[in-house]
C-alpha cells in the first residue's frame, strides 16, 4: 500500500465533470469493503471516478485485511484526482478518532462520520465534485455521539437549507433499481403513525417532486406515476379505512387536474408484479416496508437509494452497514456500484438542464 500525496495546480478536465464524492459511513461495517473493491474493478464496471472522503490508516488497514493492493492517492487538488483515479484510490483525508474495528462501531467515530458528509456535501454545492454518494452509516453510533436526524436523507436535508439558504429543501427518497422505482411517503415512521402522518399536502409535494425529478435526473419527458392505497383493497370505497377516500383521492385528482400523469389510489398487493410495472414509471407507496420490500425483493443486491428535492445529487447503496460481515470480503459492491453509476448519470442529466 503507498500513498501519493498532490499539491501541483492542473487545468480543469472532461474527468473532472464526472468526479463524484463518496464518504466513508462507519468504518467498521462493510462501506470500506465494498469502496475497496469497487475500485478494484472500476475498469470493467465502467466506474466514473470518485474521491473517498475517509481516513487515510483505516482505509489501509482495511485493504490490507482484504488483501487488495490498492494504492492511495491524497486528493488535495480534484482535477489531479479525476486523473489518478485510473491509478490509485483518490482519497481526502478525514481522521478518526479511535482505531477501526471491522464489525464493532465506536461513538468516538461519529463525528468523523459526520465530518465526511458535511464536507463532501460542501464540495459539490462549491462545484468541486458533481454528485454525493454515501456508504451506510449506524444511527444508534451517530446517536450516541448527539446526532439528532433520523437518518442520511433528513441529514442532507437540513445540510441543503444550511449551504443553499432561500428555499425549503424537501427531501423525498426514491428507491431505484432496473426494475422499478418507488418512492416512500413516510419513512422512518413506526407503522403505527403512517395514518396520522398521511396529508393531501404530504402526497402533492412528494408527487411533484418525484415527477420534476424524472423528468430532470431520469430523463422522462411525460412521468407516470401510480399511488398506492394505505389500506388493504386501497379502501374498499371507504369499508376498510378512510385514508383513500379523504386524503390520497382528492390529492391524485388534483395533481391529474393540473396535467400531471399520476393515478391511483390502487390496491398495493397488485402494483408490482411485472405486468403492472410496464405502465408506470414510479410508484408513491404509504410507507417504508410497502416501498422497500418490492424493491429489495427485485433487486436486493443491485438496487440504490436517493434523494430527490435537494440541490444537489445524492445516492446511496440501498443496504446497511453489516458489520457481522465487515472486513470478511463477503460483501457486495453491486449495489455501490449501481449506486455510483446512477449518481453520475443523474448529475450529468441535471447539469444538461440548469
Amino acid at each position: 500500500m503507498t500513498a501519493r500525496e498532490h499539491s501541483r495546480s492542473h487545468p480543469h478536465s472532461k474527468l473532472r465533470d464526472s468526479l463524484l464524492a463518496l464518504t466513508m459511513g462507519d468504518p467498521a461495517g462493510i462501506g470500506l469493503d465494498i469502496t475497496l473493491k469497487a475500485w478494484t474493478e472500476r475498469s470493467n464496471w465502467g466506474l466514473p471516478p470518485f474521491v473517498l472522503y475517509a481516513d487515510f490508516e483505516a482505509v489501509a488497514e482495511r485493504a490490507r485485511l482484504l488483501g487488495l493492493a490498492v494504492p492511495i492517492a491524497l486528493a488535495d487538488d480534484f482535477d489531479q484526482a479525476a486523473t489518478d483515479f485510473a491509478d490509485a484510490l483518490p482519497l481526502r483525508n478525514v481522521p478518526l478518532e479511535a482505531p477501526v474495528r471491522a464489525g464493532h462501531s465506536d461513538a468516538a467515530n461519529a463525528p468523523a462520520i459526520i465530518s465526511a458528509i458535511e464536507t463532501a456535501v460542501a464540495d459539490v454545492i462549491a462545484g468541486q465534485v458533481s454528485a454525493v454518494v454515501t456508504n451506510p452509516i449506524a444511527k444508534a453510533t451517530l446517536y450516541a455521539a448527539g446526532f439528532v436526524h433520523s437518518g442520511h436523507t433528513e441529514f442532507l436535508a437540513e445540510l441543503a437549507t444550511r449551504l443553499v439558504p432561500g428555499r425549503p429543501w424537501v427531501p423525498v427518497m426514491m428507491l431505484v433499481s432496473d426494475e422499478l422505482r418507488v418512492v416512500p411517503l413516510t419513512v422512518h415512521v413506526p407503522l403505527a403513525s403512517v395514518p396520522g402522518a398521511l396529508t393531501r399536502e404530504l402526497v402533492l409535494a412528494t408527487a411533484r417532486i418525484t415527477h420534476a425529478a424524472l423528468r430532470q435526473d431520469f430523463g422522462i419527458a411525460a412521468p407516470r406515476i401510480v399511488v398506492a392505497g394505505l389500506n388493504p383493497h386501497a379502501g374498499e370505497s371507504g369499508s376498510i379505512g378512510r385514508e383513500e377516500v379523504d386524503i390520497i383521492a382528492p390529492a391524485v385528482a388534483e395533481l391529474s387536474a393540473q396535467g400531471l400523469a399520476v393515478s391511483g389510489p390502487f390496491s398495493a398487493d397488485s402494483l408490482f408484479h411485472a405486468a403492472a410495472r410496464v405502465r408506470y414509471d414510479a410508484v408513491v407507496a404509504m410507507y417504508h416496508d410497502q416501498a422497500l420490500i418490492p424493491l429489495k425483493t427485485l433487486a436486493f443486491e443491485t438496487g440504490v437509494n436517493t434523494t430527490l428535492g435537494l440541490p444537489f445529487v445524492r445516492t446511496s447503496p440501498d443496504h446497511g452497514t453489516a458489520f457481522d460481515i465487515a472486513g470478511s470480503g463477503a460483501a457486495s459492491p453491486h449495489s455501490l456500484v449501481a449506486a455510483l453509476r446512477l449518481a453520475d448519470t443523474m448529475a450529468r442529466r441535471r447539469a444538461a438542464t440548469t
